[in-house]
């Protein structure tokens, strides 16, 4: 293994070809791999020495105490409120700087060239700034908002946007790809150099590769490969509605949820813990009473973006699955009174993981608190960030 000095760091490839370390542990090494090189180009920059930080934000970081909920209006004001926690943050000039090295990271991978003062101005900065109110510390939250734009990136590309080029017949064979940029099979001579040459050539596959060596930066193992399975998970659902796009056959109600509920925002909370830089436990990350609370929150907020995507949605060639545009269909009632069956199941939702994290409460782990915490602050953030952002003004 080769000797590096204390300025020194491995590249994320290399430290997974190199083994693990430590006593003992010389033996269960594997020899390095001919692969091609690659540039990750992670985005990440050590923090700003010179940084005065809010003292408030130890506070947040430590504090175990849930957030108080509301009602609270959004959109134009006229359907019945969304009840959900109170935004914890709103720190504009960290959103900034997260958003202004988020768009250097988009323009360096290649994502959104033709629109990239659009993506700028969507601000996946500030939605992670909104969301992580757990740091402070513009490189780790920059971690979240990388990973969301990268997932974003293949939702609107692969899946969403026809005039983007997604396709329902492309969808599945690019989503394997997706996951071979993350989470690198093993290598298979001249057949590995293919891959990485399509790789390469795909600005999606690159974004989502760049973000998960960032994320490998600052994660343990076990939360890299939390997030490379819950994205395979979330993939699953993908394939149902480019079958449901394809065929022009909207799933009933139900059958959508049934996909929405493992295509949700659950998957962008699982960085909560890696960007407040500590783990919660694989036993307790998947507990089934965990797992139903944490499923509750993203479902809700996935709600909240069906209710703001409506407009983009239905104006789509091939519309999208929504759920307001299916209950409408389902129920053969107005779009306004579909709008307010979706509020309501968002708030059963809501209600949901407020009795659960009651239960869970009794459970003496301060970062399953912490994380439960967590997922109350990223209901409240991404309701701020939907009714502020470019992406979701007509």
């Amino acid at each position: 293994m080769p000797k590096f000095s204390e300025n020194e760091t491995l590249d994320p490839l290399d430290r997974l070809l190199s083994g693990p370390t430590g006593l003992g542990t010389s033996g269960l090494r594997l020899p390095t791999a001919d692969l091609p090189a690659f540039d990750y180009a992670d985005g990440h920059q050590p923090p700003d020495p010179t940084a005065t930080l809010d003292p408030s934000w130890l506070v947040r970081r430590h504090s175990l105490a849930p957030l108080p909920y509301a009602e609270r209006e959004w959109g134009d004001g006229s359907h019945p409120p969304l009840y959900c926690p109170e935004t914890v943050r709103i720190d504009e000039p960290l959103a900034d700087e997260v958003n202004r090295r988020l768009v250097a990271w988009a323009e360096h991978v290649g994502i959104h060239t033709d629109r990239i003062e659009a993506f700028r101005d969507t601000g996946y900065g500030r939605l992670a700034m909104l969301t992580h109110p757990d740091s402070d510390e513009p490189d780790t939250i920059l971690i979240a908002a990388q990973m969301n734009a990268a997932w974003w990136a293949a939702d609107d590309y692969y899946a969403d946007e026809t005039d983007l080029g997604a396709t329902p017949t492309e969808l599945p064979p690019r989503l394997a790809l997706v996951m071979s940029a993350m989470d690198p099979p093993p290598p298979a001579g001249d057949y590995t150099r293919q891959l990485e040459d399509a790789i390469r050539a795909d600005p999606v596959l690159v974004a989502l590769r760049s973000a998960t060596g960032h994320l490998s930066r600052h994660a343990t193992p076990a939360q890299v490969m939390r997030a490379c399975l819950t994205t395979s998970q979330m993939f699953v659902s993908w394939t149902a509605y480019a079958a449901w796009r394809y065929l022009e056959t909207p799933p009933p109600v139900w059958r959508y949820l049934a996909a929405r509920q493992h295509d949700s925002f659950y998957t962008s909370m699982i960085l909560i813990d890696v960007v407040g830089e500590y783990e919660l436990p694989a036993n307790l990350f998947y507990d089934r009473r965990f797992h139903l609370a944490l499923m509750q929150a993203g479902t809700a907020s996935v709600i909240v973006n069906d209710l703001y995507s409506l407009a983009r949605e239905a104006a789509d060639e091939l519309p999208d699955s929504n759920v307001v545009l299916l209950i409408a269909a389902e129920e053969k009632c107005s779009t306004r009174e579909a709008v307010e069956r979706a509020v309501h199941l968002h708030n059963d939702f809501v209600r949901g993981f407020e009795i659960s994290q009651r239960q869970l409460a009794a459970v003496p782990s301060p970062e399953l608190q912490r994380f439960l915490r967590g997922a109350q602050a990223w209901m409240a953030g991404c309701l701020e960030w939907h009714g502020t952002s470019d992406r979701y003004k007509s």
